[in-house]
């Protein structure tokens, strides 16, 4: 057993490093962001490891020092998690692997664990499912590290960090890139992009991501097989 998860970890790291630079710079401005708004590193990385919700704590330090809330916190957690509904659909077979590594894989999805877990499988002879798991828990380990590395860094920052919570829109923007350049042909991407588009037109800056999920869901459900056939995807 020991052998099989040694085989996995080595296999699911390298499928990790471009995840792993850009987590330990957001996790720092994570971490630099919640210092700087009047809270301690080792609360900063508690929130890290229980919440692990990316752009909804850069939400929640608003949160967090405005008005207590707790029925509008709801309702914008749902609201910027909402992509997640989906993520969960569509690796339902992926995911139903035996054990306790089931619950920490539902609980360690984010997009950027979803994109690898979704397009990459284990090598043969690993274990598929110890190999998401890794994948899963590096990603987690990096955010948790680069929020404390930020914490730390915080306490030392003088200079005004207005928009740094922006890093993390950026790091989603280089995945949606590196997937793009892994893409045989495009079909998937510009579907995307295109109804995010439509749906911020139609709902507004404020309410498209959740119509705009819906549309890309149902797209990419009715025409899986004709881009499966066109080669798009293996």
């Amino acid at each position: 057993m020991q052998g099989t998860k040694t085989k996995a970890l080595k296999a699911a790291f390298p499928n990790t490093i471009p995840i792993l630079t850009g987590f330990l710079f957001v996790g720092l401005a994570y971490g630099i962001y919640m210092r700087t708004s009047g809270f301690s590193t080792i609360f900063s990385v508690l929130v890290s490891l229980t919440a692990f919700a990316g752009s909804m704590q850069f939400v929640a330090v608003s949160l967090l020092i405005g008005v207590f809330d707790p029925i509008g916190a709801l309702i914008l957690t749902l609201m910027v998690n909402a992509r997640h509904l989906f993520y969960g659909v569509a690796m339902l077979e992926k995911y139903n692997v035996p054990g306790l590594k089931r619950i920490f894989l539902i609980f360690g999805m984010c997009d950027e664990t979803f994109s690898v877990n979704s397009l990459v499988d284990a090598p043969e002879g690993v274990d598929s499912g110890w190999f998401m798991f890794f994948i899963s828990l590096l990603n987690y380990l990096y955010w948790a590290i680069g929020t404390a590395i930020g914490g730390l860094f915080g306490s030392l920052i003088t200079f005004n960090t207005k928009g740094i919570d922006f890093v993390f829109t950026a790091l989603i923007f280089v995945l949606f890139l590196e997937q793009w350049l892994k893409e045989k042909k495009h079909y998937s991407s510009l579907l995307g992009l295109v109804l995010s588009v439509v749906s911020l037109l139609i709902f507004g800056g404020e309410s498209f991501l959740i119509p705009a999920m819906i549309m890309i869901f149902v797209a990419l459900t009715a025409l899986q097989k004709p881009i499966e056939r066109s080669g798009a995807i293996e």
